[in-house]
């Protein structure tokens, strides 16, 4: 008799260490949050960590949001296929060029810092060459942008840095991109689908691009140029 008194008592806290565990949980503001969704239940955001190929900045950041941008950046887009170097050039280690049968080997020194060159539109015409993502000494990704900025450009496709904008009628040259092509407009991002993210997406690969390493790009004055910390 003396054994099953002992095991009741027990069965009775354990019971209600859990119910309070889970009301606790239910009524954390960090659970309702919309902004910071967790970490224990979304296998993106453990995903996107274990795949982040550059070390992280999280001072001052929502580590979930962090995870989930890395998901996104790096499973989902890939957005380093078009902002890095090109599989060709600089985009991967020496040996790790998946293209290559190699395992894949990202290089740090290039990661989300552009340069891609996708050549022109036309024959003549500006190159389109893929920008740089990675922050600039503000913190800020995209060289700066704030998030207002970086939400109209995924939404819309402006380009804010009109670095290729509409040629006058009857002209063609390398400082811009004929008609019916929209200067104004990103032509190479695939910016059509990618405004179908949600706000909360968006906000998770901003706080992702926020938290990468800086690189600083070609050199100034070259409008690509990044000015790292």
């Amino acid at each position: 008799m003396t054994p099953r008194k002992s095991i009741k008592p027990a069965a009775v806290v354990a019971v209600f260490a859990a119910i309070i565990s889970a009301a606790t949980l239910i009524s954390s503001p960090r659970v309702k949050s919309q902004d910071d969704p967790g970490t224990d239940g979304d296998s993106r955001i453990q995903q996107g960590f274990a795949i982040a190929p550059v070390p992280l900045n999280l001072d001052g950041k929502n580590p979930a949001l962090v995870g989930l941008g890395s998901y996104i950046v790096n499973a989902t887009v890939p957005c380093n296929e078009c902002h890095g170097a090109g599989p060709a050039n600089t985009q991967y280690l020496p040996g790790g060029n998946p293209y290559m049968g190699q395992p894949k080997t990202i290089n740090p020194a290039t990661y989300l810092g552009g340069g891609r060159d996708f050549g022109p539109v036309v024959p003549g015409s500006a190159h389109i060459i893929s920008r740089n993502l990675t922050p600039d000494k503000t913190g800020l990704p995209e060289g700066g942008r704030t998030f207002a900025d970086f939400v109209q450009i995924m939404r819309t496709g402006v380009d804010l840095d009109n670095l290729h904008p509409t040629c006058p009628p009857g002209v063609i040259n390398t400082g811009c991109v004929p008609a019916p092509f929209h200067g104004e407009l990103l032509q190479v991002m695939p910016w059509p689908g990618l405004k179908d993210l949600t706000d909360h997406d968006l906000r998770g690969i901003y706080e992702y691009l926020s938290a990468i390493p800086c690189v600083a790009g070609p050199p100034a004055p070259n409008p690509r140029h990044n000015d790292c910390p």
